[in-house]
């Protein structure tokens, strides 16, 4: 008999077919309507569910589903899952860590160029029939000073494109200053982003670090400094961010997630300085093949009576 999976992330045809042929047997919820609908249902008899740290899963909605064994995240952000209330009801809950780092540590360098070189307004200037570059002073990144708010897996892969490809000197700023590598460790937010050139913020997102980067902190990057975003939207404070680059207390911003996403307010849409992608920097391919196959091997682990692989 199939295994009734819950699915509330938007999951490609391939994935689906994955799925289907593993032996699941999806129910497919990916609005908040159809998402209420199948979690009140009591014929679903959902025993699994496939979501991802910004969706998450609440503890009303982990008890509206009495059969549920195992809530799955893909990706490596499970913020918004309600952990507490799943333990205590011995539900098991994974993350996919490790299957989209090098595709977010791409983007994140994409982002930092684009931003830095002003690539999205220079192709408009061109596509508007503007060819003069008379005007154009946007910096190198070359050498420049790198910060990375956050060293996990993804900040560690950032770190080596910067310095490898670029020969960027790179910092950080983590709860506990790591032993294991080389790069310059600053004990607060606001040390890293006075040091830096750049700033990336690559943290996990939830309520411990909701808006650490804060007006302080811009201030520290100071009017020359980039920020660039593919952590999570709350990591970020958002009317400090928008007050800052009306001001030009720091050069631009590159954002791939942005608090309160999709709705992004029209303040921060109407500024120059700032580019956006809608939160895609995890998503390629590769990753998304490689989550799904983590995610699989999760669920089969736990529905044989073995160790889940990537448990929370």
């Amino acid at each position: 008999m199939p295994c009734e999976l819950l699915v509330l992330v938007e999951l490609t045809p391939d994935t689906t077919a994955r799925f289907v042929a593993e032996g699941f047997a999806l129910h497919v919820a990916t609005t908040p309507a159809e998402r209420a609908a199948k979690i009140a249902d009591p014929a679903a008899h959902i025993r699994a569910v496939l979501t991802n740290g910004t969706l998450g899963l609440s503890a009303d909605e982990i008890a509206a589903l009495p059969q549920l064994e195992i809530v799955c995240a893909l990706g490596a952000g499970y913020e918004n899952i309600d952990v507490a209330a799943a333990r205590a009801r011995g539900i098991v809950v994974t993350n996919g860590a490790g299957t989209n780092d090098v595709t977010v540590a791409d983007h994140a360098m994409a982002l930092l160029l684009a931003v830095a070189r002003g690539i999205p307004q220079a192709d408009a200037c061109v596509r508007q029939g503007d060819f003069g570059r008379s005007s154009y002073r946007q910096p190198m990144i070359f050498g420049k000073k790198l910060g990375i708010l956050g060293l996990g897996q993804i900040g560690m892969q950032i770190a080596r494109r910067a310095h490898l490809g670029f020969d960027m000197p790179v910092g950080y700023h983590t709860r506990t200053m790591r032993s294991d590598i080389s790069y310059l460790y600053h004990p607060t937010p606001e040390a890293l982003a006075e040091w830096a050139d750049f700033l990336v913020v690559a943290t996990p997102g939830g309520g411990a670090t909701r808006h650490l980067v804060d007006a302080s902190v811009l201030k520290a990057l100071g009017p020359g400094g980039y920020m660039v975003n593919i952590a999570r939207g709350s990591v970020v404070d958002t009317a400090a961010l928008i007050d800052a680059l009306k001001a030009d207390t720091i050069a631009g911003a590159a954002l791939d997630v942005v608090e309160g996403e999709p709705d992004v307010p029209a303040a921060l849409v109407a500024l120059s300085n700032v580019i956006f992608t809608p939160h895609v920097a995890g998503r390629s391919p590769e990753a998304i093949a490689a989550t799904a196959a983590l995610a699989l091997k999760n669920l089969a682990a736990h529905f044989s009576g073995k160790p889940v692989p990537t448990a929370v």
